[in-house]
């Protein structure tokens, strides 16, 4: 069942590859959020049903001016704010970019590895889940010295535990099970 954040953002999509444009309202979005995380009043404003619709109209488009922000994002949040979902807008965020990925081919990693892997590893790594995924793989790196040796890696839902950590976790239970 998809949920109304999903609609929202299917729909803000089809507009922005449309234009030719996703990647700039994905930056917009993204930007926008950070404001309203930034200052919970202009949430509060922007979500308040005691704020006239032309005052939201109004503080959107100040701030949409502001950060130099396209017109599809100025649309968008104004149907946002007369449909009463800004308190969504978090959850359409991330419904948005997982359906530009989507569409676009992209798959997104996590990966935790006890030390910084240079360039070269994070080539092979990559190309090593591009091949498992079938999609083109966009990967995002930190260290977690806890895990001993080797890397963890998630794609969406997906797992890949090469951590000494794991490894010997189970060894350890393997041998207790004896």
């Amino acid at each position: 069942m998809r949920t109304v954040a999903q609609h929202y953002a299917d729909a803000l999509a089809e507009v922005a590859i449309a234009q030719k444009n996703a990647e700039t309202v994905r930056s917009e979005l993204h930007d926008f959020l950070g404001l309203l995380r930034e200052s919970a009043q202009l949430g509060i404003l922007l979500g308040s049903p005691a704020v006239s619709r032309v005052n939201k109209h109004g503080v959107a488009q100040a701030l949409v001016e502001r950060m130099g922000a396209s017109r599809t994002l100025r649309n968008f949040l104004f149907v946002v704010i007369d449909q009463r979902r800004m308190r969504l807008l978090p959850e359409i965020q991330q419904a948005f970019e997982a359906r530009l990925d989507q569409l676009e081919g992209i798959a997104r990693a996590d990966v935790r590895s006890a030390r910084a892997l240079n360039d070269h590893e994070k080539k092979e790594l990559r190309a090593a889940l591009e091949r498992l995924s079938g999609r083109r793989v966009e990967a995002y790196y930190e260290t977690d010295p806890a895990l001993i040796a080797g890397a963890v890696v998630r794609v969406g839902s997906t797992i890949y535990d090469g951590s000494i950590r794991t490894q010997l976790e189970r060894l350890r239970a393997r041998l207790e099970s004896q």
